[in-house]
């Protein structure tokens, strides 16, 4: 029955190989040096040389991004300002400082243009569709869409993806790789959705392509980049493992001396006993 239970339970069986790792490889090392050290300095040694190989694997980690990860970084919705359906509502939210006022006669697909042609004239960088940002920034739009119950899926298409803020600082070299740039400017997108026509679906055809409504207004989603946390636990684990390598390393120091001072000592002179 025990062998059922590890071979049905992937967790168990996960945590006995920890279990035997851990026993077989540290103390092994431990059992070693406690019979040539002794079982408290055995210890010392043992955990020291653990810790400094844990801050060596922690910084590896940390430069690269690479082990226990921390959450990625990803695109939210900014608060109360997410869905913006009209001109106006983009003037409202900040996204523009000088509003877009047009007459209710123009055509929905005018007045788009029009916004985009706002939206560039006050810095905002369009991006294009084979752009990385363009996809991540538009599946984050379409999942805030039908969670809001703007539109339902397949309702709508996203047409323009634009950008702005992001700048990292201090630049002190030339380059995207930049180990001292830690501060960023808040980076915002903002996705361009245009309402689809409804296709009637026929057995055994393939869908009809999406066809844009003209009639219907373009709606924004407006969102900002959370940075995320994917170095941090590397972070942590590099820093606690490198202050008890330290203390580990005082202590060790503070034996030692402790011990030539005992060697250098005089040492104090037998009594001896007369019997009469």
């Amino acid at each position: 029955m025990a062998t059922l239970a590890i071979n049905w339970q992937p967790q168990i069986r996960g945590i006995i190989i920890i279990i035997i790792a851990v026993g077989v490889l540290m103390g092994s090392v431990y059992l070693i040096l406690a019979t040539n050290l002794g079982a408290r300095l055995g210890f010392l040694v043992s955990f020291a040389a653990l810790a400094g190989w844990i801050f060596l694997m922690g910084t590896v980690w940390w430069t690269y991004g690479k082990g226990l990860l921390g959450p990625d970084p990803s695109w939210q919705p900014v608060r109360a300002k997410t869905v913006l359906q009209s001109p106006v509502a983009l003037n409202e939210a900040g996204v523009l400082k000088s509003p877009v006022v047009e007459p209710a006669t123009k055509a929905p697909i005018d007045v788009a243009q029009d916004v985009d042609a706002a939206l560039r004239a006050e810095k905002w960088k369009e991006l294009l569709p084979a752009a990385t940002t363009f996809a991540q920034a538009g599946a984050a739009a379409t999942v805030l869409l039908e969670e809001s119950g703007a539109f339902a899926a397949g309702q709508f298409q996203v047409v323009a993806v634009f950008e702005r803020g992001g700048e990292r600082s201090p630049q002190l070299f030339d380059g995207e790789l930049d180990f001292l740039a830690f501060f960023h400017k808040p980076h915002y997108a903002l996705v361009e959705v245009a309402p689809l026509i409804e296709q009637r679906a026929e057995p055994g055809r393939a869908p009809a392509k999406a066809v844009i409504d003209p009639t219907q207004p373009h709606q924004y989603v407006y969102m900002i980049r959370d940075l995320g946390a994917r170095r941090e636990p590397a972070g942590f684990i590099t820093v606690g493992s490198l202050v008890v390598f330290l203390v580990l390393c005082y202590l060790l120091h503070t034996r030692d001396r402790q011990v030539e001072e005992n060697k250098a000592a005089k040492a104090i002179p037998e009594k001896t006993s007369v019997s009469v």
